[in-house]
């Protein structure tokens, strides 16, 4: 006869255990122990002791299975956590009969993970919007019929149809007509690409332009989007788990424990003395206040911006010496911005952004989009287009005013002047792209475009240095050029640049055997690298949801600054959890030692072991304040002023155009002409420039002084104002000596170029160095 084996004590608990969702099971517990204490304590001051003591042994047997549960459960993952402490101490009060120890014991077992819970519940690194993002069919061209079929069925040399808007499937090479691109998705370069026929195409990038004949090269698995997928798995599959503070000191605290209580047993013969050391040891300082301040940080960081998934990533991030950061959408904006306005000699700046953002207002394009935001910023009024056409790659043609205009790209057989040639070099010296306006099929001026450096990048990076971090480095799909640029502007410790997202997994696993290493990013390229770095960090106010998905921490707001402001946070509250466990693990030796000369009873022991837990987790709770090296709250007053100036720095840029091109185009005999536009010129910037810069030094810098201790905010130097107002000043007796004499000199005019140039050049550093220090508004 074959008996059904009956489940084992451990089996079963496991199994209660995990019938219940863990949030429940730990919140029931705790209301369970509370009520246990409480009604216990009730009893006890109306004179039943016996009631009392039902009660406290209620509550702490209700909390040995699950107890049971969790030691058993961190046992088989191979280490002991502080739980078999306390389970210990809940078993030996029972043993003793010391009934209100046990009960004390399980409430601050039960509270201890519960804030462990909320603490540390992290996301899953599910990688739902790259799947969703991934194609599941596509177009094959059989002959002259086009039919559509699913992805797997598509094999090396069929050709398929590529719609304008479409994912491109798989890896291949274009047929026929070029292929205009969009391949941010997998460099983060937010500028469209052209690709001729016989250049390769990756999939996963978007089609820009018209349909397009793609040659597959590989099949749906072996290309470059199925890759970024795996990678991801792998990278998450291979993180190593968080290991808990509280755990890491019990790996000591733990046998010191079992061995004073072991040895007052043996020495005394007593068993009260044995469970009174393990009541006085138990490791509530653990158990409640590292995972205290670890809330307090992690409620202090959501106030910021930053969701932080798990109580364990902040104490990492508080121990990170390497952060590695994508550059586009991260370092920079992520779009592109109007950063230059080239004129013929025959128009002004103003005119060409007002007659190209008239053509562009109703083009989907993203160089559409930033040069028409920049005419809206400077308040000019558009023109409404007619007979707009659009051809991709190229740009938009229709008429404006009556006249017929063009906006894109210049046409290789284009007419190219002097001024075309010298605005295509600045624009390659500057590394912007260009955007050409054409009237009547002559080019008439050109909108520079770039993707700038976010204004609170070089201040975020200073901060990070003064958190602790000792080493940045840049890890972009951008090209070498404006990669390197930005790592030397912003003090970078290392770039890599180009690199395909294996190449950003092969740098985070390179970082990380040296350090514990920060990766962040804003992109679907992004996410395999944040999923193998130690802690990634998602910009989630932009960026892709795959990006957030695989990521420990997601920055909310569209702002790099969040992140400093998320280390200094997790710093913070790792040092004061960390007196707070030293502290309190402290105090319970010195209690362990009382209580092992059997001068400490269990129930004292355990009122004393209370005394212990306020201290530490009052401690605990400084984590909830700011801190020193944190951001001090601005007054109203100093906000507005901020902002005031920097819409100020907005509108003087195009007056900063003026001066430049003027330099550009002064000839070595200006004429009446260029006398009268150089007037007015010198006119605006002692009316708009030279007001400007006297207001913030009355205004704004006093206000700062008062209202900030860090000295960096309030330092920045009144020479460049100074050598403002010489070279205003100088440019306006130039004018005077031209208008008094016969005209200007060579010398003249080379000394009021130089004047012009070197005016542009210190004022834009003067404001970017503003903006750069001064605190962030929003």
């Amino acid at each position: 006869m074959h008996h059904r084996r009956r489940p084992t004590p451990t089996g079963a608990v496991r199994r209660a255990a995990a019938g219940i969702p863990q949030p429940r099971l730990e919140q029931a517990l705790l209301s369970v122990t509370a009520a246990a204490l409480t009604a216990g304590g009730a009893a006890w001051l109306t004179d039943a002791p016996a009631a009392a003591d039902l009660c406290w042994a209620l509550g702490t047997l209700a909390a040995l299975p699950p107890s049971l549960a969790w030691v058993l459960g961190a046992l088989r993952r191979g280490h002991a956590g502080v739980d078999l402490i306390a389970v210990l101490a809940l078993a030996g009060t029972l043993a003793v009969q010391e009934y209100l120890a046990g009960a004390l014991i399980a409430l601050m077992l039960a509270g201890g993970r519960t804030l462990e819970t909320g603490a540390q519940r992290r996301a899953s690194h599910d990688l739902r919007s790259l799947l969703e993002h991934a194609p599941r069919s596509a177009r094959r061209r059989t002959g002259e019929d086009v039919v559509l079929v699913p992805l797997d069925e598509i094999a090396v040399d069929d050709v398929l149809v590529v719609g304008p808007g479409e994912v491109v499937p798989v890896d291949g090479r274009v047929l026929g007509a070029t292929a205009v691109l969009d391949e941010s998705v997998l460099t983060g370069e937010p500028m469209a690409v052209e690709r001729a026929a016989g250049r390769p195409v990756r999939s996963g990038v978007v089609n820009a332009g018209h349909a397009f004949d793609l040659r597959a090269d590989a099949t749906a698995q072996a290309s470059t989007y199925a890759g970024i997928v795996r990678l991801a798995r792998e990278a998450e599959a291979e993180s190593a788990p968080v290991v808990r503070l509280a755990d890491r000191y019990a790996a000591w605290f733990l046998p010191l424990t079992l061995a004073v209580a072991g040895l007052a047993w043996l020495v005394s013969g007593s068993t009260v003395r044995a469970v009174a050391v393990l009541v006085v040891a138990t490791p509530c300082p653990l158990l409640l206040a590292a995972p205290v301040a670890v809330v307090s940080g992690l409620s202090r960081a959501s106030r910021s911006g930053v969701v932080i998934r798990g109580g364990g990533v902040l104490e990492v991030l508080g121990r990170a010496r390497t952060v590695l950061l994508d550059k586009t959408g991260t370092l920079t904006g992520g779009h592109p911005q109007v950063v230059d306005v080239i004129a013929a000699p025959a128009r002004t700046p103003e005119d060409v952004l007002r007659l190209a953002a008239s053509l562009d207002q109703y083009s989907p394009h993203v160089l559409a989009h930033a040069v028409v935001d920049a005419a809206r910023e400077r308040g000019m009024r558009l023109s409404p287009p007619a007979d707009v056409a659009e051809e991709p790659g190229r740009g938009a043609t229709g008429t404006v005013e009556g006249q017929p205009m063009a906006v894109g790209r210049l046409a290789a057989d284009a007419e190219r002047p002097e001024w075309v040639r010298a605005a295509e070099n600045r624009a390659l010296l500057d590394g912007s792209a260009l955007v050409w306006l054409t009237v009547d099929g002559r080019p008439a001026g050109a909108v520079g475009l770039r993707d700038p450096l976010r204004r609170d990048a070089a201040r975020t990076l200073r901060r990070l240095r003064g958190a602790g971090v000792q080493r940045l480095v840049l890890l972009t799909g951008d090209r070498s050029e404006p990669a390197r640029e930005a790592a030397a502007v912003l003090g970078l410790d290392a770039v890599h640049a180009e690199l395909t997202p294996e190449g950003k997994i092969a740098a985070v696993r390179a970082e990380r055997e040296h350090a514990l290493t920060v990766m962040v990013g804003d992109g679907v390229n992004d996410a395999p690298a944040l999923a193998a770095a130690d802690v990634g960090v998602a910009m989630g106010a932009r960026g892709s949801t795959a990006s957030s998905e695989a990521a420990d921490i997601v920055l909310t707001a569209d702002r790099v600054d969040r992140l400093a402001d998320a280390v200094t946070i997790a710093v913070r509250a790792r040092r004061i959890a960390v007196q707070s466990a030293l502290g309190g693990m402290g105090m319970s030796l010195a209690a362990m030692a009382v209580a092992a000369a059997g001068l400490l009873a269990p129930a004292a022991g355990a009122l004393l072991q209370e005394g212990i837990d306020v201290a530490v987790i009052l401690n605990a709770l400084r984590s909830l304040r700011p801190g020193r090296a944190e951001r001090s709250p601005l007054s109203p007053s100093v906000v507005a002023l901020i902002r005031r100036s920097t819409a100020e720095h907005e509108k003087l840029s195009a007056l900063l155009d003026a001066v430049r091109d003027t330099a550009d185009l002064i000839p070595a005999e200006p004429g009446e002409r260029h006398l009268r536009e150089l007037r007015e010129l010198h006119q605006a910037l002692v009316e708009r420039l030279l007001p400007h810069e006297r207001a913030e030094e009355r205004e704004l810098y006093p206000e700062l002084a008062r209202n900030s201790s860090d000295s960096a905010l309030v330092t920045v130097s009144s020479c460049a104002r100074t050598e403002i107002e010489r070279l205003v000043r100088r440019i306006g007796a130039h004018i005077e000596l031209a208008d008094s004499g016969p005209g200007m000199t060579s010398a003249q005019v080379d000394d009021l170029r130089a004047c012009l140039y070197g005016l542009d050049a210190i004022a834009r550093l003067h404001f970017a160095q503003e903006e750069e220090t001064w605190p962030s508004t929003s």
